[in-house]
């Protein structure tokens, strides 16, 4: 039963913050969305920072079975760096509590978001390198620093998914997977 109401509380803090942000969000709330006294919550959770810190790292892991079901051996580096990037980013555009979190990141600046949405980035960024240096020790892609090309990668692809569409007509995957060849791989072939 215990567990059965972590996970509630869970659940309702997700959605809550999903709705309102985390900085609108109160343990009230929560504690009225998962049908719970207030204290309980309290068993489980020290504050609404360690709530958020256990829902945003299993965001994380989310994330990485993502990128890692994005993946497939058989495919060069370029195209499977594509796919891990469109996935993610997929992944992040249809998840209500990043889309909320990434708004309030920009809008209100709330610290603990901002916080989060590197500590995003930096996961995303920590598993690129890998598959850059991975085709690196496979001889598929010229030496480059790992962790600037992952960088300029993501954002590269955020620029080109979400910054684009603000004014244009969102791309297509092709289109992306287009420039990104152009910008990147050209420059990266060995």
């Amino acid at each position: 039963m215990a567990m059965d109401r972590r996970k509630l509380i869970i659940e309702a803090a997700t959605k809550s913050f999903s709705l309102f942000g985390y900085k609108a969000t109160t343990m009230d709330q929560v504690a009225r969305l998962a049908n719970v006294g207030k204290g309980t919550i309290y068993t489980f959770f020290k504050n609404k920072e360690e709530l958020f810190d256990e829902i945003i790292s299993s965001l994380i892991r989310d994330m990485k079975s993502v990128a890692e079901d994005a993946m497939n051996r058989s495919l060069t580096f370029y195209e499977n760096a594509n796919r891990v990037l469109f996935g993610l980013l997929e992944f992040r555009k249809s998840h209500q509590l990043t889309i909320k979190l990434f708004q309030e990141e920009r809008e209100i600046g709330t610290q603990a978001v901002v916080d989060v949405v590197q500590r995003m980035e930096q996961a995303i960024i920590h598993y690129m390198i890998g598959i850059i240096q991975d085709a690196m020790d496979r001889g598929e892609i010229k030496p480059c620093n790992p962790e600037i090309t992952a960088f300029a990668m993501l954002k590269l692809y955020v620029s080109l998914i979400f910054d684009w569409e603000q004014n244009h007509k969102p791309l297509t995957k092709e289109e992306i997977a287009d420039l990104f060849k152009l910008y990147f791989f050209t420059g990266l072939e060995k």
